[in-house]
């Protein structure tokens, strides 16, 4: 998930603001509620699947049955689930996301140990053999990270094309390193961009604006490839950031939003996330916590 620093990365292009939200004020809170739960019961295109229960954590070994407990729960709701990792029991996603009749965005988590980026591409190469990867994704923000470099990146990028010629490839990362990286979009069969206006302390009435002027960038960028926002989302607690406050409120509002803007315009989202995750502290502070549509006991949080 994005951290961002106290830097905006506005594109100074076009306007992309095709749909200006819905009007909140009449709704107090029980009527928010239940038009948040009638958004999500229309279903949402793709939803980032939280692997962790309360004391798990990235290298704990993940079972089946926890994977598919999960994915039942997000197969009414979204066509598509997007997992980070393919090992550790995170190869249990694809497969079991298949099994349930969802398409898969499979992500190779890429990082500064070589070893294990090793085992994450060949992870990824056998699940789109097993025929279970429907886009595959080599690595999330690690430019972001400044875990690897460009030119490792590509190489990565790169082998795994070269494995997969039938199957779309991308990178995950922030909406504006594919202005800074045209080499990307170039290798890319599909730009993934993730669109945080919360990391870049939007206020809530003007997140969704701000939102589609990420979109944009990373539109103009894209040079008429197919653009799918990987990541967005709003903490529902655990603090603020400048103007951006994490509430009920404001989780709820920015999800109606997102997805009625999805529909209207046919844009591809996958919104993060799925479960509250006890783990996502540190860096993000405590809203890290607090991005799920349901809560960490797997419970609708409205």
């Amino acid at each position: 998930m994005s951290y961002r620093d106290e830097a905006y990365h506005l594109y100074q292009g076009a306007q992309f603001t095709a749909h200006s939200g819905i009007d909140f004020e009449k709704y107090a809170l029980e009527e928010l509620k239940k038009l948040w739960r009638a958004t999500l019961n229309k279903g949402m295109h793709g939803i980032c699947f939280s692997m962790y229960e309360d004391g798990q954590e990235p290298g704990d070994i993940i079972s089946e049955e926890q994977v598919e407990r999960r994915i039942k729960i997000l197969k009414p709701y979204a066509q598509w689930v997007r997992s980070f990792s393919c090992i550790e029991g995170n190869e249990h996603i694809p497969r079991i996301a298949k099994k349930h009749g969802m398409k898969t965005l499979v992500g190779a988590w890429l990082g500064d140990n070589l070893d294990d980026n090793e085992k994450e591409i060949e992870a990824l190469i056998q699940l789109a053999k097993e025929g279970v990867v429907d886009i595959a994704a080599v690595g999330n923000e690690v430019l972001y990270r400044n875990d690897l470099s460009l030119e490792q990146l590509l190489e990565y990028i790169k082998r795994v094309k070269k494995a997969l010629p039938t199957i779309p490839v991308g990178y995950v990362d922030a909406y504006y390193e594919f202005s800074r990286h045209p080499e990307l979009v170039e290798i890319s069969d599909v730009i993934l961009s993730n669109c945080y206006p919360y990391w870049e302390g939007c206020h809530i009435d003007g997140s969704l604006a701000h939102m589609q002027q990420m979109y944009g960038q990373a539109l103009h960028a894209a040079n008429g490839k197919r653009v799918i926002i990987t990541e967005t989302g709003w903490p529902s607690q655990g603090g603020s950031l400048r103007g951006a406050e994490s509430s009920e409120e404001n989780a709820m509002k920015y999800f109606i939003n997102t997805q009625v803007w999805s529909k209207k315009q046919d844009i591809d989202i996958f919104y993060f996330s799925s479960f509250d995750e006890s783990w996502k502290t540190g860096d993000e502070g405590d809203v890290g916590a607090y991005w799920g549509l349901w809560d960490k006991h797997e419970q609708l949080k409205f």
